[in-house]
């Protein structure tokens, strides 16, 4: 008697872990985990305020990128779904202050993959940052109004 009581309550909870993970899981179908983070490339060329409120439409943000492991992830993100590595929105600005650049999901701003001679703010529009940059395949800051596919970044919580 006892033992179905301990057998019924330990499969609920078995069972109730379950749905919490299956819950979560269909958030993050096509969606491409690197440590705590998923990341997906959507090929969308759209400007990058239209790209970020598409995200956060997905509960996202515009990727940031905390060091150069996870620039070649996002890399490969963009490689995989494209083969090849194109100029894409991540979620970098300075549009509030020229030089004081940050990320949109509130990532201190500590790692930098800039082009040679880069950040330039040619014109004195470039604002928005975008990677894949030349042959050099780095960050360039460019104006916020061009249309790029981007990649959006889904923090795990």
């Amino acid at each position: 008697m006892y033992i179905y009581p301990f057998s019924v309550k330990f499969n609920a909870l078995i069972l109730s872990k379950y749905r919490l993970v299956k819950s979560h899981w269909h958030k993050r179908v096509g969606w491409t985990r690197y440590g705590n983070r998923y990341y997906r490339y959507f090929p969308y060329r759209w400007t990058w305020a239209q790209a970020q409120r598409f995200c956060q439409s997905k509960n996202a943000n515009l990727a940031s990128v905390r060091n150069l492991g996870e620039y070649r992830a996002i890399q490969r993100v963009i490689y995989r779904v494209t083969h090849r590595f194109v100029p894409t929105w991540i979620g970098g600005s300075d549009a509030q202050q020229e030089r004081f650049w940050f990320w949109i999901d509130g990532t201190p701003f500590r790692f930098t993959y800039w082009c040679p001679a880069e950040p330039n703010n040619a014109g004195s529009r470039e604002h928005c940052l975008h990677m894949n940059w030349t042959g050099c395949r780095c960050i360039n800051d460019a104006p916020c109004y061009n249309q790029y596919p981007f990649v959006c970044v889904l923090k795990s919580g």
